[in-house]
């Protein structure tokens, strides 16, 4: 399995009046069927702010969540270790945040901070429930998307809560409207409203934009930002 593990870090830019002792790092996960080039653009924003980034690319259709998470967020950790990182974040889009529910319910983290997710299938994809039933489906996305299913025994929904703020963001503005007939409300043409929440999480905002544009906005990177920073989003 290649995973890339790509750190950014401006020389000399710490990051002032941070609640953590220590530099603060943040890591990066992409969603299915995409790479670490998505995620490009906050992570230039965190650097900028003063985080030391690990932008993590993985190949999200290889194998199930559970083996994604355990290989591909140890080398990532350790990365930002190595570098002196005494707080580590997560900003996430899409099946990411599923990783890093994965990962921590087995492994606690030592100097865990905060979590942002980007309209994460917390509670599974309805898209899911009716695709996966299909043998092309099965192929393209491999077989952590077919994990991604509702039902109350399915891995979204078994991962439980967090021990960490969870900030949530999602869009409700599908790019695709065709999609939004397999969703019962609000979505962002890939996850509902109701299904990227989280039991227990510190904060939750909806944004106009479909699931694919977020980590691009500018509203949504400012978001990010303040989040990392205060436990809870701009208002």
């Amino acid at each position: 399995m290649a995973i890339i593990v790509e750190r950014l870090r401006l020389p000399g830019c710490d990051l002032p009046g941070s609640v953590y002792s220590g530099q603060p790092g943040v890591i990066l996960l992409h969603g299915l069927v995409r790479t670490r080039w998505s995620m490009r653009r906050p992570a230039g924003q965190l650097c900028r702010a003063g985080y030391t980034v690990v932008n993590v690319g993985y190949p999200s259709r290889s194998c199930t969540i559970e083996v994604l998470a355990h290989t591909v967020l140890p080398p990532a950790i350790n990365e930002l270790k190595q570098q002196g990182c005494h707080c580590i974040h997560f900003v996430t889009h899409s099946m990411g945040g599923l990783l890093v529910r994965a990962y921590l319910a087995e492994q606690p983290l030592p100097g865990l901070g905060r979590v942002v997710m980007l309209s994460p299938p917390n509670q599974g994809c309805e898209l899911v429930d009716y695709f996966s039933r299909f043998r092309w489906f099965h192929a393209l996305f491999g077989p952590a998307a077919c994990q991604l299913t509702t039902v109350v025994n399915g891995l979204p929904r078994r991962l439980g809560p967090l021990s960490c703020p969870v900030g949530i963001i999602t869009g409700v503005r599908p790019v695709i409207p065709l999609f939004s007939r397999f969703f019962a409300g609000a979505n962002d043409g890939r996850v509902s409203v109701a299904s990227a929440q989280l039991p227990g999480m510190a904060d939750f905002i909806t944004v106009p934009l479909g699931h694919s544009l977020l980590m691009n906005s500018n509203e949504v990177l400012v978001q990010i930002l303040f989040f990392l920073a205060n436990g809870r989003f701009k208002r």
